[in-house]
């Protein structure tokens, strides 16, 4: 057998083998991302860094490719998804536009792909995710789903295909009896998108019910969970769904059997089409999730007779069907804590204020060596409000002064005026720090107070501005 042809052979059973020969016949180096990012039967690559003249070895790859299980393709350009390194790279992206907005690169990149999918027998997972995809590329993409024979998962999500570029998908996701798992989430759908997934539902529902008599022939019970066919549905963040979209999906699940989870958050929908929804699930039993949420028109009592009506039906489902984690859950674990400070008064060298909560980091000039150990040790404060409570810097002061000791810790000779808000800042001789205006009802609540202005008297309150 010829050389050339035993190598090209073994290029195909690996994919980053394969890369690599490509690249050094172009005479090119293999991208370090590429590397990064490709395992032996997996790849999951954002190509916003990729140049032009570096996508021709990794498509050939890709085309010819026979070993990869899963293949993702990510783009952050336009919509800035929350994955690591986007707030890092954020003004790059801005300055350069990526190479994958070209429509001659994304066809090619289609083409790659129905060829990975027609020779492929193990690729289960296909993810184009914020990609700029038009109607020849969609028209490419579908001729390889309708060749695919192990695909399982497709997702486009963040692609704006519109209704248009939905109903061509559709067109062989209808057909193909493998794929299960579809997601379009922010594909720029409208209630007329939900109408062409529920028509695909309705095509496969006849279909599986002509399977399901065949199998009941002669007194045998049918495996509806091993039937073909969709089983989870993603639409979030189509907010021109609505109420019409939703009683699309409801008019189908009533007599539905197969379909599993429906995914709708942030979709527009309102009062009447959560009804729809509420009357589809006295009658259907088989879905175990029905995601409604981050739908603010709809009442909370009605979420919660569908939500706990879903359960109901998945107390004895497979645990293969999740809830999705909502993206605004994910920025809570990331926001960070206000600081809060309370203003004491004003003297002569500007406001004096405490900061409560967090504890910022001054930096040391090259000049000064860092302070000990004794010299940065601040007191744990008492919470506002507590017996004996005193900000540690009035009492460092207090300790300074020659005269006579304040009488009573607690007691500070400053008129606070509650339920007004203040500006919490901190001004002194050397440093200038603001912060944020908070209640001051939320932070330090001290009846006594006002009390203690006539308890002390001039003198004291002297001493303790120095």
């Amino acid at each position: 057998m010829i050389e050339s042809v035993k190598l090209r052979r073994r290029c195909m059973l690996d994919f980053y083998s394969h890369y690599e020969h490509l690249c050094e016949l172009q005479g090119s180096l293999p991208l370090k991302a590429v590397k990064a990012n490709v395992t032996h039967d997996a790849i999951d690559l954002i190509v916003d860094h990729i140049k032009a003249s570096d996508w021709a070895p990794l498509l050939n790859a890709l085309r010819h490719n026979k070993t990869l299980i899963s293949i993702g393709i990510r783009s952050l350009h336009q919509h800035g998804l929350e994955e690591s390194g986007v707030e890092r790279y954020k003004t790059y992206f801005r300055r350069r536009i990526p190479a994958t907005l070209s429509k001659d690169l994304t066809g090619q990149l289609c083409k790659a792909v129905k060829g990975c999918l027609s020779i492929s027998d193990v690729l289960k997972n296909l993810e184009l995710q914020g990609l700029l995809l038009r109607e020849r590329d969609l028209a490419l993409l579908t001729k390889g789903l309708a060749t695919a024979s192990s695909l399982e998962s497709v997702s486009l999500a963040y692609c704006p295909i519109g209704d248009g570029g939905l109903e061509t998908i559709c067109q062989s996701i209808k057909n193909t009896a493998t794929i299960r798992f579809v997601n379009f989430t922010a594909c720029s759908l409208t209630w007329r998108g939900a109408e062409h997934i529920a028509n695909v539902l309705k095509h496969q529902a006849i279909r599986r019910h002509g399977e399901a008599w065949a199998e009941s022939l002669r007194y045998r019970r049918p495996d509806l969970e091993y039937m073909a066919g969709l089983r989870r549905i993603t639409l979030n963040c189509n907010m021109l769904v609505g109420d019409r979209g939703a009683s699309a999906f409801a008019d189908c699940l009533g007599e539905d059997l197969w379909l599993k989870a429906l995914d709708l958050q942030q979709c527009g929908i309102s009062n009447e089409g959560a009804r729809s929804l509420l009357d589809a699930l006295q009658t259907n039993t088989t879905l175990v999730v029905l995601d409604i949420r981050k739908n603010p028109l709809i009442g909370h009592v009605l979420m919660k007779n569908i939500i706990e009506r879903v359960l109901k039906n998945g107390n004895t489902a497979d645990s293969e069907y999740k809830w999705l984690m909502s993206p605004s859950s994910k920025e809570a674990l990331k926001t960070k804590p206000k600081k809060r400070t309370i203003v004491l008064g004003s003297g002569r060298k500007g406001k004096a204020t405490i900061r409560i909560g967090l504890s910022s980091k001054k930096s040391v000039s090259p000049g000064k060596k860092n302070p000990s150990v004794r010299e940065s040790y601040s007191p744990k404060p008492l919470p506002p409000g507590t017996k004996g409570f005193l900000p540690w810097r009035t009492a460092e002061r207090a300790k300074r002064c020659r005269g006579e000791a304040v009488a009573c810790a607690g007691e500070l000779p400053v008129r606070i005026q509650t339920g007004v808000p203040v500006k919490v800042t901190l001004e002194s001789a050397s440093t200038t720090e603001t912060e944020d205006t908070v209640d001051l009802d939320d932070v330090i609540q001290q009846p006594d107070l006002a009390k203690s202005v006539d308890k002390t008297d001039v003198a004291q309150y002297q001493q303790l501005e120095v």
